[in-house]
Order: C-alpha cells, then sequence, then structure tokens
C-alpha cells in the first residue's frame, strides 16, 4: 500500500526501451523517458510510443538524464556527457540552454515563474535559473 490518497494501477508495459533512467511528463499528458547511453523516448497519454528526440529532431545525446516539460509543451533534458541541458521546444530544432557553471547535470524539473532547476551531481548542488527572454540578435 503507498498510502491513503494513492493506489497502485495495473503495470504498464513500454516496450523498446534500453536502460530507462529517467521519466518526467512530457507533451499533452504523456511520458517522456530518458534512456541510458541513449534517447529519450516520447509516450503519449495512452502510454503509445511516439517515437524518440533524437530521431524526430536529429539531436544527438551523450548520455541523457533528467527529464521534464514546460507551461508551453517543450521537453527540457539534461545530458550528463555533454554537461548541458537541452530544450526541445514544440516546433523547431532543439536549443542548447546557456546555463552558467553546471558541471553533471543529472535532474531537471520546471518550477512556477518561469523557473529551471537543475540538480548538478559535479558539485553536489541544485541550481536554479531564471528565464529572461529571448536574447536580441546582433542584427
Amino acid at each position: 500500500m503507498l498510502g491513503p490518497t494513492w493506489e497502485a494501477l495495473a503495470p504498464t508495459s513500454m516496450l523498446g526501451l534500453e536502460g530507462p533512467c529517467w521519466v518526467g511528463p512530457g507533451p499533452d499528458g504523456g511520458l517522456a523517458v530518458s534512456e541510458e547511453f541513449g534517447d529519450v523516448q516520447l509516450f503519449g497519454s495512452a502510454h503509445q510510443p511516439l517515437g524518440s528526440l533524437g530521431t524526430l529532431t536529429g539531436h544527438s545525446f551523450g548520455q541523457p538524464a533528467g527529464v521534464c516539460s514546460d507551461s508551453e509543451g517543450s521537453i527540457i533534458v539534461a545530458d550528463e556527457q555533454k554537461h548541458q541541458v537541452t530544450l526541445f521546444p514544440r516546433v523547431g530544432p532543439p536549443i542548447c540552454l546557456q546555463l552558467e557553471g553546471l558541471e553533471r547535470p543529472l535532474g531537471v524539473a520546471c518550477a512556477p515563474q518561469g523557473q529551471l532547476v537543475v540538480a548538478d551531481a559535479g558539485d553536489n548542488c541544485i541550481k536554479v535559473y531564471q528565464y529572461l527572454g529571448e536574447m536580441a540578435s546582433g542584427k
């Protein structure tokens, strides 16, 4: 028994995963699952496979770890091996977020007021970043 407000559901098989590590909310009520030394698989709200971020976007991961989605339905992935966090918008190419001081990002979460929280195992810190808007181009 998990607690008075929780009820165990029948296990759901999501086939084709290779070393699932982290799971987080995906777009439209689905799930995003990172695979050790692999990719990030997306599943719909009925747990049906939607494809992988790598295949859908052409992005190459090192070691994807934590995953989350923001209020606009973009997927955010921490890549431990590449020492970066990447935003996968619903439309358009992936965007490597310019986050200072990352050593070994593992976990990510979206917090209220446009904040991104990153668990950094490299220096044993939780780092909070504030979204400041689009950078002005040099044109």
